[in-house]
């Protein structure tokens, strides 16, 4: 079974989320992991030259969700690189050399303003609602809340393989490891700001954070289950698999009416009606198919014209 057709909008709000294999703990937080996953999300924005705009984002152990604008299908390149990246030095910390990302990532449309706040509070719950830290701001590991709660900008470290690579055989290289400080370039990650809390201040903004992360620990306190812990969620091994795994429908989109996911289904439905007619013109030869905006041509190779 193939996987779904990708319907990227000519620019819009996504909401991202990516799982390691098999549901390992791969992305299991530590100070080293914290550092080198700031780095490469930062350097992916970076490279991205203005096409992805970052809202929000955290790293669970397993998994990871951010809150984007992107224009075109520069999402796809985006996060080719960002998970390429993070396979290979998160997988290098933690002595993992196996296929590191379970599946293809989802990008889910957000389509509007209520929607897009619901899914700033979704990442915001991160670690509380599942029962790992009491409280939001005790998550161990990669989370945009400091920033949402004070400066925008954060600093991290990129460490450069192609610097360290193009060194090889040098004498300056002589038992330099692959994170160190000699590979290390400073990189900025900055958070952009909600596009319907635009005209706030930043008091008033830093408000309806605290605002949501009180909403989400309260609702925790009500369950009365026993809350793991920042020390015992770094203790855990990162190859552990996990006995369980919660597994649920990705959502085509998220909307505050039905009426705008009506219409989104509408839209992707044609969207899949002629990408198929267009890819079946394609593998007969035609060349001159056309597909929808965005769209990639199927990866087989055309039928050859007789």
């Amino acid at each position: 079974m193939g996987w779904p057709l990708r319907m990227f909008q000519e620019e819009g709000y996504y909401f991202v989320t990516s799982r390691c294999f098999q549901g390992r703990l791969l992305l299991r937080p530590s100070a080293e992991v914290n550092e080198v996953v700031g780095g490469v999300l930062a350097r992916a924005v970076q490279q991205s030259a203005g096409t992805i705009r970052l809202y929000a984002f955290t790293f669970a152990s397993n998994h990871f969700h951010l809150l984007v604008w992107a224009r075109g299908a520069a999402l796809a390149g985006f996060m080719q690189y960002l998970r390429t990246n993070l396979s290979k030095k998160v997988g290098k910390l933690v002595d993992w050399s196996g296929g590191f990302w379970e599946r293809r990532y989802s990008a889910e449309p957000v389509l509007d303003d209520t929607a897009l706040v619901g899914r700033l509070r979704y990442v915001l719950a991160h670690g509380v609602k599942e029962g790992l830290v009491q409280r939001s701001a005790e998550w161990p590991g990669l989370t945009c809340l400091p920033q949402l709660l004070g400066p925008a900008r954060r600093v991290f470290q990129w460490f450069n393989w192609t610097k360290r690579w193009s060194k090889r055989g040098s004498e300056d290289m002589a038992d330099e490891g692959r994170f160190a400080q000699e590979w290390a370039e400073p990189v900025e990650l900055e958070l952009a700001r909600l596009p319907c809390w635009e005209r706030l201040k930043e008091e008033q903004r830093q408000r309806a954070v605290r605002g949501m992360v009180e909403q989400v620990e309260a609702k925790a306190r009500t369950r009365g289950t026993p809350v793991l812990g920042a020390r015992a969620v770094k203790a855990q091994h990162p190859h552990t698999r996990p006995e369980h795994l919660k597994r649920s429908p990705r959502p085509l989109g998220h909307a505050s009416t039905r009426q705008a996911l009506k219409e989104l289904r509408e839209q992707y439905r044609a969207f899949v009606a002629a990408f198929r007619e267009a890819a079946a013109r394609w593998r007969r030869g035609d060349f001159l198919a056309c597909f929808p905006p965005f769209a990639f041509p199927p990866r087989v190779a055309p039928a050859q014209v007789l």
